[in-house]
């Protein structure tokens, strides 16, 4: 697996602000699929999709002690 970075286009952070980051992508083409953004003014959000097709997303906001804002784990589908 080979990821590929680039910029983004300023949007809200989790931390409320208008920033612009990188993006990072990575998959395997089997399922598996890494999606990071990461804000300039620190903050972090995240979808990693599972190869049983479960979702996971996460939203940090930037400071002292990266507060976890929004955690979600979607269920294996049926």
């Amino acid at each position: 697996m080979v990821g590929s970075r680039s910029a983004f286009e300023p949007e809200q952070a989790p931390c409320g602000k208008t920033v612009g980051g990188d993006c990072y992508r990575d998959t395997d083409g089997e399922g598996l699929v890494v999606y990071d953004l990461f804000y300039s003014c620190g903050c972090r959000r995240s979808r990693h999709e599972y190869h049983d097709g479960t979702v996971t997303t996460q939203a940090i906001r930037h400071g002292r002690r990266h507060k976890l804002i929004s955690d979600e784990h979607s269920e294996h589908p049926v």
